[in-house]
Formats: structure tokens, sequence, C-alpha cells
């Protein structure tokens, strides 16, 4: 008899096919990988037109001053640089970390040495740049111990593969295991994680990002209270002629940890900053603007999508 197949098993077919893909996308050599990523990016351009039109609003919501073929072209560099980005992942799951070797140009490290010197721990403010999962095989080169905080795939075969991808650089920590997070700052190790995406989770405030409201996580207060942990922005870049990568260091804007609000702000601004430097390298794919304060949930509504 002919089993149905279910629900689960094409899920799981898909799966399978994505991880596929990525150890053959790990294969290129860097030269390569580049084209076929801004390949990709082009191609997912044109198919991806949901996640066209929520790049589309963000772009128009936070670089008013550019005009209509200007933002055009930003879109069109975004889904070049996350494609290029798709291959990168790959390296950063499969690719030997000698790809990388001379590759690598690390920015004010000497806030980082600073920050492990005070023996409690660094919290490290990322965002979700292109270069996201290649960014902590990069940190490796700075030789400090480095966790990364993370939110649970829905498929399970694919969290399984992202966690081993992941543990190349570091320890995977769920974003939920706070007793982790505390044992690893008191071990004076770096934990890393990216706040700047509405994630319609307790525990959020609405600070602005890019002059618009943003559902913002509080959690980086609770982080620097738990065991007063410097923190520090890291943030890692493509180079413009795609012959390497930065990694960049630089202190987050001042603010009191207690008024959540203001922590929020002060988060939102430093991510700004970092991304305002190569803004064609973050992933505006995402809907940042999702929810609003007033409860309605009319950005994208409007791009249909």
């Amino acid at each position: 008899m002919t089993q149905k197949t279910t629900v689960n098993d094409k899920i799981d077919y898909s799966a399978k096919l994505i991880l596929w893909l990525t150890r053959s996308l790990a294969k290129l050599p860097f030269y390569w990988g580049m084209r076929v990523g801004a390949l990709l990016g082009n191609i997912l351009r044109v198919l991806a037109v949901k996640r066209r039109r929520v790049t589309e609003v963000n772009i128009g919501l936070c670089f008013p001053e550019l005009s209509t073929n200007e933002q055009q072209k930003l879109v069109k560099d975004v889904f070049i640089a996350n494609g290029i980005g798709l291959v990168e992942t790959a390296w950063a799951h499969h690719a030997k970390r000698e790809m990388f070797d001379q590759k690598v140009e690390i920015r004010n490290k000497q806030l980082l040495d600073d920050a492990l010197e005070q023996g409690r721990g660094v919290i490290l403010l990322g965002a979700h740049l292109s270069t996201l999962d290649l960014g902590g095989l990069l940190f490796s080169y700075t030789h400090a111990p480095l966790n990364t905080l993370y939110r649970r795939h829905n498929n399970p075969t694919l969290d399984a593969a992202i966690i081993e991808g992941r543990k190349k650089y570091g320890e995977p920590i769920e974003r939920k295991n706070m007793r982790r997070v505390i044992n690893r700052l008191k071990e004076n190790q770096c934990i890393w994680f990216a706040p700047d995406q509405d994630l319609n989770a307790k525990g959020c405030v609405f600070a602005t990002f890019f002059n618009h409201p943003a559902s913002t996580v509080t959690a980086a207060s609770n982080f620097v209270r738990f065991n007063q942990s410097p923190m520090l922005m890291l943030a890692h870049y493509r180079k413009p002629d795609n012959s390497g990568y930065i990694l960049e260091f630089s202190n987050v804007v001042s603010a009191d940890s207690n008024d959540k609000l203001q922590f929020a702000q002060a988060i939102n601004d430093t991510i700004e900053k970092a991304i305002r430097k190569q803004p064609d390298q973050y992933m505006w794919m995402h809907k940042r603007f999702k929810r609003q304060p007033d409860g309605k949930h009319k950005l994208y509504k409007k791009a249909k999508c």
C-alpha cells in the first residue's frame, strides 16, 4: 500500500534540499562565491515578490531623503548583498576557517580587550547584517570566547543544522536560557545577540529606529544589570570591493540601564549608526515596523504583503 506524503514529510524534504544546497554553495571558492551570491540575490529580487515589497517599504520609510531611483537601486543592492550572504552562511557552517586568513580587518579591538579586562564578560550588540552567520567565524580571529543567542527554528532539521554550524565558533544559547547567559558572563565570556527584529514578544517597548516607532526588546538592559557587564557594538561588513571583511567594535550610546525605554533607544541608535555605514548590507526584508503603538498594522498592508 502506498503511503500518503504528509505535510511534515514535505517540510523535511524541503529542509534536506536546503541543506544540500547549502553544502553545495560552501564548496565555491571565494571569487566565485561572490558572483554566484550576487546572481542569487538578483534572482530572489524577481521571485520573492513579498520580500521585495517589504524591502521597498522599509527603504522608503528609512531613507526618505533618497530619490525614487536611488531607493530602487538600494533595494537592488540589498538583494545582491543578501544573496552573497547566503553563500557566506554556507561558508560559515561548512568551509575551513583558513579560507578567510588575510581577509579579515579588525577595527577597534582594543575596546574588546579593555572590556574583557574588567572580568565581567562582554555583551556584544549585533544586527541582522547580511554577513550574520559569517560574523561569528570572523569574530574567532579575535581569539575571544563567544556565545550566540538564538531563537529556535520552526523546522527541527534546520534548527539542528544551524546549531551545529554555529558551534564551530562558539556556543549557541537559546534566547530564553538566561541562567546559561549569566553563567557565561561570570566566566568572562562574550554574549552576542541582535535585538533588531519585531519578535512579537513580551518585554518590548516602542523606541524609534530610523525615525519610526519600532517594537524593541528590553533584554539588553537586563543583561547589563545582571552582572554589570560592559556592552559593545559588533558590526561586520563586506568590503566594497568584495575582497574581504571588516570586523568593527564600537561603544554603545550611553544610557541608564534602569530606564528600559531610554536603554532601548540607545540600542536602536547604536544599531542604526552601524547600518548607515553599509545600508545595503542590512536585512531589510524583515518587517521591522510590523507592530505600531496604535496596535494597527498599516505599513506593510499598503504593500500587500
